[in-house]
Protein backbone atom coordinates (compact mmCIF):
# COMPACT_ATOMS: atom_id res chain seq x y z
CA UNK A 1 0.00 0.00 0.00
CA UNK A 2 2.70 2.54 0.95
CA UNK A 3 4.28 1.77 -2.78
CA UNK A 4 1.13 3.50 -4.60
CA UNK A 5 1.78 6.38 -2.19
CA UNK A 6 5.01 7.38 -2.45
CA UNK A 7 5.66 6.51 -6.07
CA UNK A 8 2.23 6.88 -8.49
CA UNK A 9 2.44 6.34 -11.71
CA UNK A 10 2.67 9.72 -14.11
CA UNK A 11 2.24 10.38 -17.63
CA UNK A 12 4.45 13.08 -19.42
CA UNK A 13 3.72 14.67 -22.48
CA UNK A 14 5.33 15.92 -24.61
CA UNK A 15 5.67 20.10 -25.21
CA UNK A 16 6.27 19.57 -28.79
CA UNK A 17 2.92 19.48 -29.10
CA UNK A 18 2.55 16.32 -30.65
CA UNK A 19 0.45 14.40 -27.74
CA UNK A 20 2.50 11.75 -27.28
CA UNK A 21 3.42 10.53 -23.73
CA UNK A 22 5.14 8.21 -22.23
CA UNK A 23 4.12 7.01 -18.58
CA UNK A 24 6.46 6.40 -15.53
CA UNK A 25 6.73 6.60 -12.06
CA UNK A 26 8.41 9.03 -9.59
CA UNK A 27 9.44 9.68 -6.24
CA UNK A 28 7.36 11.71 -4.44
CA UNK A 29 9.93 12.59 -1.81
CA UNK A 30 12.68 13.28 -4.06
CA UNK A 31 10.53 15.20 -6.50
CA UNK A 32 7.91 16.86 -4.96
CA UNK A 33 7.60 19.54 -8.25
CA UNK A 34 6.15 18.59 -11.50
CA UNK A 35 8.81 16.45 -13.24
CA UNK A 36 10.53 17.24 -16.62
CA UNK A 37 12.64 15.14 -18.83
CA UNK A 38 14.15 15.10 -22.02
CA UNK A 39 12.76 12.04 -24.13
CA UNK A 40 13.28 11.02 -27.48
CA UNK A 41 9.47 11.70 -29.57
CA UNK A 42 8.77 9.63 -32.31
CA UNK A 43 6.32 11.86 -34.14
CA UNK A 44 8.88 14.83 -33.95
CA UNK A 45 11.48 12.69 -34.29
CA UNK A 46 14.14 14.30 -31.94
CA UNK A 47 14.67 14.98 -28.34
CA UNK A 48 12.17 17.32 -26.85
CA UNK A 49 10.73 18.08 -23.31
CA UNK A 50 8.68 16.05 -21.42
CA UNK A 51 6.56 17.27 -18.95
CA UNK A 52 4.96 15.56 -16.00
CA UNK A 53 1.04 16.01 -16.83
CA UNK A 54 -1.68 16.00 -13.80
Amino acid sequence: MARNELRPVIKLRSTAGTGYTYVTRKNRRNDPDRLTIRKYDPLARRHVDFREER
